[in-house]
C-alpha cells in the first residue's frame, strides 16, 4: 500500500502492511533549504539529507493551520500597537493593548539559530490584568475558512501522505497569556475567572472547528494544549473542568464530519488518561516514555488502544543524544509495545524535532535508523 493509504487505514483501525513512521514536524515539504533567510535553519547543509529522507521514506503528515477570510471587524485592533525590531541578531516583537486604564504588554524574541519563538514578557501578569482582558470589546466569531492551503498541500503530497489540521484548545490559548507560575496559581485559586477566560476562547474555537471540519471533512486533526492541565502543573481533577469538557466539543465536531481528532499532550499521562479517553478522541500523541513521561506504551496500548491510534513513543532528547545502537533498542521496543495485542493502530514518531541551525550527525543517524528498522523489521 502507498503511504497515504497506510496512514488512512491506520486512522480507521484497518490492517496495514507495516506501522507508519513520521518525523513529526519534518515532512520534506515545508522545509526549504533554498530560502536564504537567516532565520530559516533549514538552509544549513546539515539538514538536506534529513529533508530528503523525510520526503522519500516517511509516511508524511503535514500540519496546516486554517486561516479565515471575511472576518468581522475587530475593535481590539484599534486598542493594539505592535512594534518589531532587530537587536543583536534577534527579532523582537512587542504588542501593547490598552485595556481600560491598564496597558497590557507582550514581548517575543526569535533567534536566527533556533527555530522557535521565546516569550520574553507575557501579556497578563496578575488577576487585575485578566479582568481587564476579559472586559475588552471582543468581536463575535465569523468568517469563512480559507481551505486552499490544505488542498494545495494535499495535491503536493499526492499518495505520499496526508494533511493534519492543527489547532490549539481553549486552555492552550488561556495558559499562554501568563508565565507558568502565574498561570498555575490563578488556574488553581481563581477558577471562576479562569473559566470565563476559557469560555471566551471556546466561543471562537468552537465556531472555527465546526466550519473548518464541515468544509474539510475526513481529515486528521491535532488538538494541542491539554498538557497545561496535566500533573505537575494542575491537580488531575482540574483536567476534567479545563480540558475534557471543552476538547470533547471540538472532538465531536471533527469526528461528526468524518475526521479523526488527535489529542497532543506531553509529559505525565497516567492520571489523566481516563479524561483523555472521555474526550472520545481517536488518537493520542506523543506518549513519552519514562522518565520524561510516567507510563509505558504497553500499558496505554492495552488499556486505551482500542479507542485511540497511538503516536510516539520516541523521546526527542534520545533522538538527539542516544548512541544509535541504544536508540535502535528504543525503536524496537516502541514498535513492539505499540503493536502488541488488540489496538486501533500505531505510528512510530518522535515527540518533537531538533530546532538548532545545525543538525547533529548523531540525530541524522538515529533518524536513518528509524527508517531502516521500520522498513526492514
Amino acid at each position: 500500500m502507498n503511504r497515504r493509504e497506510r496512514l488512512m487505514a491506520t486512522l480507521k483501525g484497518d490492517a496495514v502492511d507495516r506501522p507508519p513512521v513520521s518525523f513529526y514536524e519534518i515532512n520534506g515539504l515545508d522545509e526549504n533549504p533554498n530560502d536564504p533567510d537567516p532565520f530559516n535553519i533549514y538552509n544549513h547543509p546539515s539538514w538536506e539529507p534529513l529533508i530528503r529522507l523525510a520526503k522519500d521514506h516517511t509516511d508524511r503528515i503535514v500540519m496546516r493551520v486554517v486561516s479565515f477570510l471575511n472576518i468581522p471587524p475587530d475593535p481590539i485592533r484599534e486598542l493594539t500597537v505592535t512594534n518589531t525590531w532587530i537587536e543583536n541578531g534577534s527579532t523582537y516583537t512587542q504588542k501593547t493593548i490598552q485595556a481600560g486604564k491598564r496597558l497590557l504588554t507582550q514581548t517575543t524574541r526569535r533567534d536566527a539559530g533556533v527555530n522557535t519563538i521565546w516569550q520574553v514578557e507575557h501579556l497578563l501578569k496578575n488577576l487585575d490584568d485578566l479582568i481587564a482582558f476579559l472586559e475588552l470589546p471582543w468581536p463575535e466569531p465569523g468568517g469563512i475558512p480559507d481551505i486552499h492551503g490544505v488542498l494545495n498541500a494535499e495535491a503536493s503530497l499526492g499518495d505520499t501522505g496526508i494533511v493534519m489540521i492543527d489547532t490549539g484548545d481553549p486552555i492552550c490559548a488561556a495558559a499562554a497569556l501568563f508565565n507558568l507560575g502565574t498561570y498555575t496559581v490563578l488556574a488553581t485559586t481563581e477558577p471562576a475567572w479562569f473559566h470565563r477566560l476559557l469560555e471566551l476562547f471556546a466561543k471562537e474555537l468552537f465556531y472555527r472547528t465546526q466550519v473548518i471540519s464541515t468544509a474539510l471533512p475526513g481529515r486528521l486533526w491535532r488538538i494541542y494544549g491539554p498538557e497545561y492541565a496535566s500533573p505537575p502543573y494542575l491537580h488531575p481533577r482540574l483536567f476534567r473542568e479545563y480540558v475534557t469538557v471543552y476538547d470533547r466539543e471540538m472532538v465531536t465536531m471533527v469526528q461528526s464530519n468524518g475526521g479523526f481528532a488527535r489529542i497532543h499532550s506531553h509529559g505525565r499521562l497516567r492520571l489523566i488518561l481516563d479524561e483523555i479517553r472521555a474526550t472520545e478522541c481517536t488518537a493520542l500523541d506523543p506518549i513519552e516514555p519514562p522518565p520524561q513521561g510516567d507510563v509505558e506504551l504497553e500499558y496505554v496500548r492495552a488499556t486505551y488502544g482500542e479507542q485511540m491510534v497511538l503516536f510516539g513513543n520516541l523521546e526527542a532528547s534520545d533522538l538527539e543524544n542516544l548512541a544509535t545502537n541504544l536508540f535502535e533498542q528504543k525503536i524496537r521496543k516502541a514498535i513492539r509495545e505499540g503493536t502488541s495485542g488488540k489496538g486501533r493502530g500505531f505510528v512510530l514518531m518522535p515527540s518533537s524535532c531538533p530546532y538548532g541551525r545545525e543538525l547533529p550527525d548523531l540525530a541524522l543517524r538515529n533518524y536513518q535508523k528509524m527508517i531502516e528498522v521500520i522498513e526492514t523489521g
